[in-house]
């Protein structure tokens, strides 16, 4: 690829974006890149620089862009008009593909996020269990709701089981109301259930957490854990769902929770999440068939839109193909072994870590585990993002996503990009 250049139509959006956008974007991506279009593994940005994606909108487009079945059917669903507010046949097609393919699930609500997915179903177990407080691990992430932005991302770092809010605006009473531990350490989950049993509704849980797989028995502890002592647990599979397997994450590790939320690949590029679970947990969103001071009301605009449905339709039915994810894996595991060996011949004190759907490289050589062992050399990382960004290749912070449609090519490109960026560092660190 040839080097960026930077067209006055770039600079003009820029310009513009910083006048009226708040930090000059959308919230999501802080660099200014201001992207064009996208087909397969690739994006273009308005000046036409082209750039290997591997952030996939923050993951969604998991069969890659455009790709030109799921592009025709939402022209054709499109075309029949955008939105009802009411029942159409992609939504409850699509709700029954995920009660076929998700272990926990026996029955969905659709909603337009991942935030709102998460948000209900931490309502759910409260409602469920007629319990208030929650029970997450610090650095997973849950969403915008104040519940979800409870130690994210702690700016210092507190005493389990105190959380530490990520966003200004959130009452201070909520603090009681969220318990914080440690990622993979059920001696502290359990210490927690035994002191605050008659408090706790439920666990929230990444079955993956950002990048970080849980230790063998962590999620079959957390199962037992929360099946003994009457408290609802939830798998955030927004990420994960239909990207480790068809069945999500909870198929990959084969625990099966009580309640799972969806996003991301179920709705094909389109605003599309969703709350699945055992029926008589979802059941209190029926009027009909729960007591009045348990229903659990909940209206969407959009939810399960007949565009965003159908799209999702078709990238499972993508998935589903023989040999979908074997080709995501393969592609995965080929650029996680690369970069450990251009790490290892660097000698640099990094390592990668993830599994094949998703990872990213560490700047520390201890082991990750949790969040805070998760926290590396931060100014390593967004020189090396940096670096990529000016090779062509593009990702989030802290995350590869690989799809379907990164060929062999995207992917000898991208390990290039990678030696040569390592390769600058290393000799800037040396002069």
């Amino acid at each position: 690829m040839p080097a960026q250049k930077h067209s006055e139509a770039e600079r003009e959006l820029v310009e513009t974006a910083r006048r009226v956008l708040p930090a000059g974007g959308f919230g999501n991506v802080t660099h200014e890149l201001i992207i064009a279009k996208g087909l397969a593994g690739r994006v273009w940005d308005v000046s036409g620089n082209e750039y290997v994606d591997y952030l996939l909108g923050s993951g969604p487009m998991i069969v890659g862009h455009a790709h030109p079945e799921v592009v025709e059917v939402v022209q054709q669903t499109a075309a029949k008009g955008s939105t009802f507010f009411a029942n159409n046949e992609h939504g409850i097609r699509l709700a029954a593909e995920i009660v076929e393919a998700v272990a926990c699930a026996e029955k969905v609500r659709f909603v337009s996020s991942g935030s709102e997915a998460d948000l209900y179903a931490m309502r759910l177990a409260r409602a469920y269990t007629g319990r208030d407080k929650i029970l997450k691990f610090e650095g997973g992430y849950h969403g915008m709701s104040d519940y979800g932005l409870m130690s994210l991302a702690p700016k210092r770092q507190g005493n389990f089981p105190q959380p530490i809010p990520d966003s200004a605006g959130i009452p201070k009473s909520l603090r009681d109301e969220v318990l914080v531990a440690p990622y993979n350490d059920l001696e502290t989950v359990a210490s927690l259930i035994r002191e605050h049993k008659g408090e706790l509704a439920g666990i929230i849980v990444e079955p993956f957490q950002r990048l970080i797989a849980p230790k063998p028995g962590f999620l079959e502890g957390l199962r037992k854990l929360t099946r003994e002592n009457g408290l609802i647990l939830i798998f955030d599979e927004v990420v994960t769902g239909f990207r480790f397997a068809y069945g999500g994450a909870q198929a990959y590790y084969g625990v099966t929770p009580d309640v799972c939320t969806l996003g991301k690949a179920i709705g094909g590029g389109f605003p599309l999440a969703a709350i699945a679970g055992r029926a008589d947990i979802m059941d209190l969103f029926d009027k009909g068939k729960t007591a009045e001071d348990r229903f659990m009301m909940q209206i969407g605009t959009l939810s399960g839109n007949p565009v965003a449905s159908a799209a999702g339709l078709k990238t499972l039915e993508i998935l589903k193909r023989p040999g979908a994810y074997e080709q995501i894996f393969k592609t995965g595991r080929v650029l996680m072994e690369g970069y450990a060996d251009i790490l290892k011949r660097a000698r640099v004190k990094a390592q990668v870590v993830g599994d094949a759907p998703m990872f990213d490289v560490v700047f520390s050589d201890r082991e990750v585990k949790d969040y805070r062992s998760s926290l590396g050399d931060e100014a390593a990382m967004k020189r090396c993002n940096a670096l990529l960004r000016e090779r062509g290749i593009l990702k989030s912070e802290s995350k590869y996503y690989v799809s379907l449609a990164h060929t062999e090519a995207d992917v000898a490109f991208t390990l290039d990009a990678f030696a040569s960026s390592i390769a600058e560092m290393q000799a800037a660190r040396a002069a």
